[in-house]
């Protein structure tokens, strides 16, 4: 039975279409990612509803003070409970330039509740402590955040940093449950500037704490992603992000080497990568833009071919028949003679790794097997020939409904060639014919049920790919797509 390695590998190369629009990125990396001004948006609104939720509700230090009241003293105050349980944001803005990228939350209000307590002494013929409690509201008005982050490559992880974070608030109305009339006013100007610095230092503190957290889990994503324990694809980024007008590049290495081996840059390549590349969409407005060229594809061919996986033993085939000697009578007439109406199977193997190149039209790869013809006598198999058979396939491919990349290979040409015989020399014209109805009824089913099955897009959960295009360019494959908020919009189980 055909082993699934070569349909795997041909699936990922097997992508075609037409691009324009370019959002550009630099430097090495072999896969390149855009996000795009309406991507940018997205995350933005996201950062932003995560913040809102990580606020709220948020327990802000108690307050305790002495305030000097006309006609009745010096009057012990305490605040406590101070929970700050809503926020709504009207409007945020992200823009980017050479300082970082910069999100703004504006026209904010917010709601706090709170405890408090008075107490003082006075003299009525003996010392005498009074005392009040109750409850108190704070509705916040205009409040506004300005949050800088700063991205930047440290040792191929991602660093996150916030370089400035502030929040600030225009108007304040306390309300107390409770409480003399004499009290409220001495309340408010005593505890005003405290609650506001209370209140900005805690989100201001909770902010950061967040993108910090986010920092370290972005430097804490694997630098390779290991496939079965055969291969591994190098995702360490390569140079800072680069931060244009309304979009944000990032570079990744790309290229995929054996399984627990050192992640170096260009590993099988020996040279550096000096392309500049672009991340070609159709449409600009895609959120996302990922460009993936074709030496990704080779590197992962010339692992494989080293890992030894491209090897197989053909003994069913849909014309049995064509496995037994007596039909090949008239093709091989010694091969008859020396093994009448024996079983055969076809040892089949990759002379070197596949050859993947991708063009503006389509993506072609070009395979170098050796076929050997192994007749059955009893357990042992006995090779006669070796026929050199190189042959090419192309595609192309596209999105299903369901957002898998899906694709079907045709076959475009092949040729013969004698490596060695035990039986004595053949003409390959005479068995062209045969190996024609091989490729055509065994490979190529075989690749395409693959091909077909269909392969989903990774997504980080909790989101879904909508609008998805395939397109190529001159040696890239490009994916274009727009992400939403799967099932009811919760993105809760991101961290689920």
């Amino acid at each position: 039975m055909v082993a699934p390695a070569l349909p795997f590998l041909l699936f990922l190369s097997l992508i075609s279409n037409s691009a324009s629009s370019p959002l550009q990125s630099h430097d090495e990396g072999f896969i390149s990612a855009v996000v795009s001004e309406k991507g940018l948006v997205f995350v933005k609104d996201l950062l932003v509803d995560q913040a809102v939720k990580s606020l709220t509700p948020l327990r802000l230090p108690d307050i305790d003070k002495s305030v000097k009241i006309p006609l009745i003293g010096s009057v012990h105050v305490s605040i406590s409970n101070i929970t700050l349980y809503r926020i709504n944001v009207s409007s945020s803005t992200i823009r980017l330039g050479d300082a970082g990228i910069a999100i703004v939350a504006s026209g904010a209000n917010a709601s706090l509740s709170m405890q408090w307590r008075y107490s003082y002494s006075t003299w009525v013929l003996v010392p005498i402590e009074l005392f009040d409690e109750g409850s108190a509201f704070v509705q916040v008005e205009g409040m506004e955040v300005d949050l800088t982050i700063r991205m930047e490559n440290q040792g191929g992880a991602l660093a996150l940093n916030a370089t400035q974070c502030s929040c600030n608030m225009e108007d304040m109305t306390i309300k107390l449950d409770g409480g003399a009339s004499w009290f409220y006013q001495g309340f408010v100007i005593a505890f005003d500037d405290h609650i506001r610095s209370a209140v900005e230092t805690a989100i201001t503190k909770k902010i950061t704490e967040g993108i910090r957290k986010l920092g370290s889990l972005l430097r804490a994503l694997p630098k390779e992603i290991d496939f079965g324990g055969i291969a591994a694809l190098n995702v360490t980024f390569v140079d800072d992000p680069v931060i244009g007008n309304s979009s944000i590049g990032f570079d990744i290495d790309g290229l995929f080497v054996p399984s627990n081996s050192e992640i170096v840059s260009s590993y099988l390549y020996g040279e550096s990568h000096d392309l500049v590349y672009s991340v070609h969409c159709r449409d600009p407005s895609k959120m996302l833009g990922i460009s993936v060229d074709e030496a990704v594809f080779n590197s992962a061919s010339m692992v494989l071919f080293e890992e030894g996986l491209f090897h197989w033993i053909v003994d069913k085939v849909p014309d049995q028949s064509l496995l037994n000697t007596a039909s090949w009578k008239y093709i091989i007439p010694q091969l008859y003679r020396r093994y009448p109406n024996d079983e055969m199977q076809l040892n089949v193997s990759l002379a070197s790794h596949p050859s993947i190149k991708v063009t503006s039209k389509n993506i072609v790869a070009i395979v170098f097997s050796d076929v050997i013809i192994e007749v059955l006598d009893g357990d042992e198999a006995i090779p006669v020939a070796c026929i050199s058979v190189d042959f090419s396939v192309s595609g192309v491919a596209g999105i299903s409904k369901d957002n898998k990349i899906v694709s079907k290979a045709v076959l475009k040409d092949f040729s013969l060639t004698l490596k060695w015989s035990k039986i004595g020399n053949f003409h390959m014209f005479l068995v062209q014919g045969v190996m024609r109805i091989f490729l055509h009824t065994v490979v190529m089913p075989c690749l395409n049920s693959h091909l077909s099955k269909g392969f989903p897009v990774p997504v980080i959960r909790g989101l879904a790919i909508e609008n998805a295009q395939i397109l190529t360019s001159s040696s890239t494959i490009v994916l274009c797509f727009d992400v939403a908020f799967a099932n009811s919009g919760n993105f809760t189980d991101v961290s689920s």
